[in-house]
């Protein structure tokens, strides 16, 4: 039976002055019932506005927090996009932190940039992937992209071509996903995934040193609450912690030997089907929201080093044959001429192989079954690149390593995807005949961009990566000196670069400049050329290239360059120097339109106005020819040039009256 409120109100009053038993005795009750009541007494319920203010404290702190290191501008910007210029924007550099926590050195993309407003006669490309879709080791020019870009400009000459690679070394399906998000908002005529290798091993990968577990939804929610400082501020904390404990040794030696964590992961596992889970899902959450934004899509199966390329780790395992067993027997079967066979058993050593550096058949499937179910465009570069090779199993002849390939192995790709946008009808129009196909590719690579400097730019960096785990033992690597013997001036500047101590930009420069000095025009348009070709948007290489040709008297070839440079921005040094060399061609309409232009931007160079006089007088036009020089006398009264052509002139309008 319960207390009455007579006997509550006994008990609060005396329970502080009695005690317990006290109480009990005077009300006749037991002691353990004073007790238990005496305690209650000490819990009373909050009001229910306790439990709001309990909610709202924290809430108001977070974004308090989140308000203050926006404010001081903690950290750094993962915005997916940043200005360039006024008009254009491209890939932060910065981006590549969402999804490297550990790594110091994160990579970058190739620089792409295209226009903030679409133009009316864009086409724009959007390339998704890893390092092999940037190009590796050919970066930044060799990428497939580069190759789609230069055809699309040869038989388009009338569009503004933008194909914007933003793939970065290291990365998987999670970065794809994410970067997609970004691109929606950018009218994206065609999207290209390039993607399938570093799905273990990249960032955020089942097996990546990088990673944040292996639920899919759980990395994609960290993913998208990059956004707030908060989060980088939480994980600046971790990261800062972690490294207290972290070994030293992980942050040397190539991004490639530093990303995996697992090296170990068997055919068929449970991380291995969780590898290919995760791409299957993330690529699917792609598509969808492709197919639900009408953006189209084209995949691209992956090839890999077959033939040429030993398993890494090799184990018998889960009652599966050893990589290395089969690899031989593959071997064997080649040698005896059983093309068939010996195919399929590289292909089963590869899948094999533990260390997951090489994208499993299981992902090529996926890509074919995910274009078939979305209704999709798929490359089948896996297949292609192996029918150029012999015997129908690619190796070294179209591989630099592993996975990446070689420079014609870039443009076959490339080559590839022209032909599958031609066939699904996402180009901008089919008005060209197919049959010219051969044509344009052989124009296509006849005219590329990439140099000797590049190429050994290229060959050091493979050198270096193959001076490290897995191609060799840690305790093996020799130094780069020990490797790498420069015998020109292209090898010299080349070995600078890979060594970190001058940029891809300024190494172009100093060679680019060492050709000048030494009278070498060919060789510096070339890397000048490359430069124009790299950064578009750099104005002053066109400047500089043109001023340099026309010191030489090649005006044909600064024509080129000022053409390009005046369809950006117009400006005064343009605008005179393709209306000089119009008047120097006997185009003297084209002359007057120009250098009237020229003379619109900057009013004091009396040399423009000294030029329109000459073209007005070509012309017939001699009152204005005399207007003409009279301003570049103004401008400069001592112009003998000038003083001798209005002399002429005034003879001439005399005459006339």
């Amino acid at each position: 039976m319960g207390l009455t409120n007579k006997q509550k109100h006994y008990i609060a009053k005396h329970q502080k002055k009695e005690s317990a038993e006290k109480i009990a005795k005077d009300l006749n009750l037991s002691v353990d019932e004073v007790k238990s009541y005496i305690q209650n007494l000490g819990v009373t319920k909050a009001p229910f506005y306790f439990y709001i203010i309990a909610v709202i404290i924290p809430v108001i702190f977070i974004i308090l927090l989140e308000v203050s290191l926006r404010l001081f501008n903690y950290g750094y910007d993962y915005s997916q996009w940043m200005e360039v210029t006024p008009t254009t924007i491209g890939l932060n550099p910065d981006v590549g932190r969402r999804y490297f926590y550990s790594t110091k050195a994160i990579p970058e993309s190739i620089q792409d940039v295209f226009d903030k407003e679409k133009k009316e006669n864009s086409y724009r490309v959007f390339v998704l992937g890893g390092s092999s879709a940037a190009g590796y080791p050919f970066m930044p020019l060799g990428s497939f992209s580069r190759y789609l870009e230069q055809r699309l400009q040869l038989v388009y000459p009338d569009k503004k071509v933008e194909v914007v690679n933003i793939s970065l070394t290291a990365v998987n399906s999670y970065t794809v996903k994410d970067f997609f998000n970004g691109i929606i908002d950018h009218d994206p005529d065609v999207v290209l995934i390039y993607a399938g290798h570093n799905e273990f091993y990249g960032a955020l990968g089942v097996g990546s040193l990088e990673s944040l577990g292996t639920s899919r939804m759980m990395v994609n929610l960290v993913l998208s609450l990059n956004d707030y400082k908060l989060t980088q501020f939480l994980r600046d904390i971790i990261q800062g912690t972690m490294s207290l404990f972290a070994d030293e040794k992980q942050q040397s030696g190539t991004l490639m030997s530093r990303m995996a964590d697992d090296q170990s992961i068997p055919l068929d596992s449970e991380k291995f089907n969780l590898g290919i889970e995760q791409f299957r899902g993330n690529i699917s959450d792609v598509l969808e929201l492709a197919e639900e934004k009408n953006i189209k899509i084209v995949l691209s199966t992956l090839p890999s080093n077959l033939k040429d390329q030993a398993p890494f780790i090799s184990k018998e395992e889960n009652n599966l044959p050893s990589a290395a067993d089969i690899f031989k027997k593959a071997q064997t079967e080649l040698a005896a001429g059983n093309c068939e066979e010996a195919n399929k058993l590289f292909r089963y050593a590869k899948d094999l192989d533990m260390l997951r550096f090489r994208s499993p058949e299981k992902i090529n499937t996926a890509i074919r079954e995910l274009g078939e179910q979305f209704n999709i465009p798929v490359v089948d570069a896996d297949s292609y690149l192996n029918e150029q090779s012999d015997c129908g199993i690619i190796g070294n002849n179209l591989m630099t390593d592993h996975l990446h390939p070689t420079l014609r192995g870039y443009q076959l790709i490339g080559k590839l995807f022209y032909e599958t946008l031609y066939s699904a009808n996402l180009l901008p129009s089919k008005s060209q005949d197919s049959s010219d196909f051969k044509f344009q590719d052989s124009l296509t690579v006849a005219d590329y961009h990439f140099s000797e400097m590049d190429s050994s730019i290229a060959e050091y960096k493979l050198i270096l990566l193959k001076n490290d785990w897995p191609f060799i033992d840690r305790n093996s690597k020799k130094l780069p000196s020990q490797l790498i013997k420069p015998e020109s001036l292209a090898d010299s500047i080349a070995f600078e670069y890979v060594m970190d101590k001058i940029e891809w930009i300024d190494a172009h420069r100093k060679i680019a400049d060492i050709y000048f000095q030494r009278g070498d025009l060919d060789h510096y348009l070339e890397h000048m050329e490359i430069l124009i070709v790299q950064y578009p948007i750099v104005l002053e290489f066109y400047n500089i290239t043109a001023n340099r040709l026309i010191e030489q008297e090649r005006y044909q070839e600064a024509m080129q360059i000022l053409k390009k440079r005046y369809d950006i921005k117009p400006d005064a040094f343009t605008t005179k120097w393709i209306g000089t060399i119009n008047l120097y061609n006997g185009n003297n309409h084209e002359a007057v339109k120009y250098l009237e232009e020229s003379s619109s931007i900057n009013s004091s160079d009396a040399q423009v106005y000294y030029n329109l006089a000459g073209a007005f007088a070509r012309l017939n036009e001699f009152e204005i020819a005399l207007q003409n020089v009279n301003k570049a006398l103004e401008i400069e009264p001592d112009y003998p040039s000038a003083h001798a052509l209005k002399s002429q002139l005034e003879v001439i309008v005399k005459g006339t009256h």
